[in-house]
């Protein structure tokens, strides 16, 4: 498998923790020395290793925040 750097430059809050302790984060992520994006993921609890997530551009995040909002919750 190819090697890839990643460097997580800001968190802004856990939205769950398992009982292994990694956590379900959305933070702000440069990828291969990227341009950073958004990024919802899981994370160990070092920071080392990660789950399968998504990354959002700014204009991305925006719309779905928008789609959040408008969810009969």
């Amino acid at each position: 498998m190819a090697e890839f750097a990643f460097q997580v430059l800001e968190s802004f809050g856990t939205l769950s923790e398992s009982e292994n302790g990694w956590t379900k984060e959305l933070t702000i992520v440069s990828w291969n020395n990227r341009e950073p994006k958004y990024d919802l993921r899981s994370w160990s609890p070092n920071k080392e290793r990660m789950g399968r997530g998504i990354t959002l551009s700014k204009d991305e995040l925006i719309a779905l925040k928008n789609l959040l909002n408008q969810l009969p919750l």
